[in-house]
């Protein structure tokens, strides 16, 4: 670590980046301390740095259902839209695929006109099982099934059809351009893409191709937390974002300064990042 903190010129810098290139997470470490530099150097967000225009000083985020019983829920999809959410997911791939359409349909009927619904799978149905539930759900409102098929049967996702594709855990198992050919949206993870640097390239490139990117976390703590709300801050008319996640964590190293009211989470208007991490913490 000290050997980061003295990195203060270029060279040093990409030593530093070069040493994480096979470590994504410590690569996004590395990467984001050096954003983060930059940017309170320049007096500006990390946001705005990130941006090729004006950064939002808000985004539109998720909320998350795990598993339950249909009216288990649909209570939680309604405690979400009260609480001013317009996108809820809901895991979805424990059960079996009845199972799940039924709690997908009761969510539907007690939801609120507008709200969306996303089912993630995590990767857990076969094919048969893929296309029964896209069939299904081109009845509902659902913005997307994520990450319907293992990681490894990307090809396959091309012949569900019937509702919008978002590849989550296959973009780190092949290259962006295979997923892209094959997704409606990609959902992008800063920590395991290896730096915000990437996920914002990642974003560009997907907008390119014509698909939505979506930016969320692997449950990060603060601070890189807090860098993928930038991140989603720079990227125009971000979709709902999987950043609402501060609650998951019993403890932080430093206050939340990115906090959700009413479906958005609010993006740190000082220069960089926006935490204060203490040498307490």
């Amino acid at each position: 670590m000290a050997a980061l903190r003295a990195a203060d010129d270029a060279d040093s810098w990409e030593r530093a980046l070069d040493a994480c290139m096979d470590a994504p997470a410590a690569r996004h470490a590395v990467s984001l301390a050096r954003m983060d530099a930059d940017s309170c150097a320049a007096g500006r967000p990390l946001a705005s740095a990130l941006s090729d225009g004006a950064a939002a000083d808000s985004v539109p985020v998720n909320a998350t259902v795990g598993d339950g019983t249909a009216a288990a829920t649909s209570a939680a999809v309604a405690d979400a839209a009260a609480d001013g959410f317009d996108t809820v997911k809901v895991k979805v791939g424990s059960r079996s695929v009845r199972a799940d359409l039924d709690r997908l349909r009761a969510a539907s009927d007690t939801a609120p006109a507008g709200l969306s619904l996303r089912a993630d799978a995590n990767g857990a149905w076969d094919l048969d099982a893929a296309r029964q539930a896209a069939d299904a759900c081109g009845s509902l409102p659902i913005e997307y099934i994520e990450q319907p098929l293992a990681p490894t049967r990307l090809d396959a996702t091309r012949s569900i059809g019937g509702v919008p594709i978002a590849l989550d855990e296959a973009l780190h198992q092949h290259p962006l351009d295979a997923a892209l050919a094959v997704a409606d949206y990609v959902v992008l993870k800063p920590m395991v893409l290896g730096g915000i640097d990437r996920a914002r390239d990642a974003a560009r490139t997907a907008r390119q191709a014509g698909v939505e990117p979506v930016v969320s976390t692997t449950i990060d703590g603060v601070v890189a937390r807090t860098a993928a709300v930038h991140l989603a801050a720079s990227i125009p008319d971000v979709p709902a974002c999987g950043l609402a996640t501060a609650d998951r964590l019993a403890d932080a190293l430093a206050p939340d300064p990115a906090p959700v009211a009413g479906g958005r989470i609010q993006v740190p208007a000082d220069p960089g990042h926006g935490v204060e991490v203490t040498a307490d913490a």
